[in-house]
């Protein structure tokens, strides 16, 4: 067994298989800038290992593989117009893009919380195994930010606006509903994820991408839609327009319990956010890359971190935790086109490249 212990990250080989675990446990796992590189640098060692025939993505302690984002750290640079938001953006997006395009089986333990940045090292791995444990959201419109590290090419890939919803409500999914959402492949009790993991390192330098889909099968449930998979054909006749007034109105008119309670949810949530979200998601629906979207995610991301509503989402949320955020505009029907413009707008020579 090889290992580098890092802290907050910790990097070993474990028989056939290049272990990643965040090791953040108090903050759910939450990623700072460090840890994405120190990411990058074992993806780069666990390349170049013939020893080494498929990546373990997990996290360490019971809570969660990872909450997302270092969003104190980025909040402070925001406040003090610092460029943490640029440096941490550009690393993390970028190993989103490689993470998708990785030439060895990835094994992401999707197990408890799942969210925002998590999202990004798990949901594009190649072999995505959720859990009974599974609580999976993008729910980054609440902070005043929209669906990043290419959350906006998964959920525009969701069966029909099922996408639409979870990115705009910042719902949380559980392991069968991940798997309906296209976020995940397979659930895997928790309780029997030892067994797989052992399996896992014991796969052999030679195991192959199908040798490890076959390892998964044979602990997973089979479970494939969860209870908002069931409420589909209702979230497609709400959520299936291009205007966030739309959207509104349609949730008004029907007046189910579940529209009421959706209106609800979305009234929270910053009108400026939810307005650059789906323009995101209709845009990223067209696209033909993932890379496409993360190039799109990165400008608005920057624009987001210039804004008051950013700073004041993440106040109210994490900082002084009064759930009460005062959101400008207030109302949707006050985001403007001029307002919605600089998100959508290129950068020049800071575009995101991919190398």
């Amino acid at each position: 067994m090889n290992s580098v212990e890092e802290g907050d990250l910790i990097v070993r080989r474990e028989g056939a298989a290049g272990v990643i675990r965040l090791n953040r446990p108090k903050a759910i796992n939450a990623m700072t800038l460090e840890m994405s590189e120190g990411i990058d640098a074992a993806l780069d060692r666990f390349e170049t290992d013939p020893d080494v025939a498929l990546i373990i993505l997990e996290g360490a302690g019971e809570r969660g593989l990872c909450a997302g984002g270092d969003i104190r750290g980025l909040w402070e640079s925001s406040r003090e117009g610092g460029d943490l938001g640029a440096r941490f953006w550009r690393q993390e997006y970028v190993m989103n893009a490689r993470i998708a395009k990785y030439p060895k089986p990835y094994v992401a333990f999707m197990d408890g919380l799942v969210m925002g940045g998590g999202v990004g090292l798990s949901g594009h791995a190649s072999h995505r195994v959720a859990t009974d444990r599974t609580k999976l959201a993008m729910p980054e419109v609440g902070l005043g930010f929209f669906p990043d590290v290419g959350g906006t090419w998964l959920l525009s890939r969701s069966p029909g606006e099922i996408g639409t919803y979870f990115g705009l409500t910042g719902q949380t999914m559980n392991g069968p509903d991940a798997i309906h959402a296209r976020f995940a492949d397979a659930v895997v009790p928790a309780a029997k994820w030892p067994e797989l993991r052992e399996a896992l390192t014991n796969a052999g330098r030679d195991a192959t991408a199908a040798d490890i889909t076959r390892l998964i099968d044979g602990f997973a449930t089979g479970e494939t839609a969860g209870p908002v998979a069931a409420k589909e054909p209702l979230i497609d006749a709400l959520f299936g327009f291009d205007r966030m007034e739309d959207i509104f109105a349609a949730l008004k008119r029907d007046g189910s319990e579940f529209a009421l309670a959706t209106l609800k949810t979305l009234n929270e949530k910053s009108p400026r956010g939810m307005v650059v979200t789906l323009k995101l998601l209709r845009l990223a629906r067209t696209a033909s890359s993932l890379e496409e979207c993360l190039v799109r995610e990165y400008r608005a991301a920057l624009e987001v971190f210039r804004s008051d509503d950013f700073r004041e989402g993440v106040r109210a949320a994490v900082i002084d935790k009064d759930r009460n955020p005062v959101w400008s505009p207030p109302r949707i029907e006050d985001v403007t086109p001029e307002m919605l413009a600089p998100y959508l707008a290129g950068i020049g020579a800071d575009e995101l490249k991919f190398n």
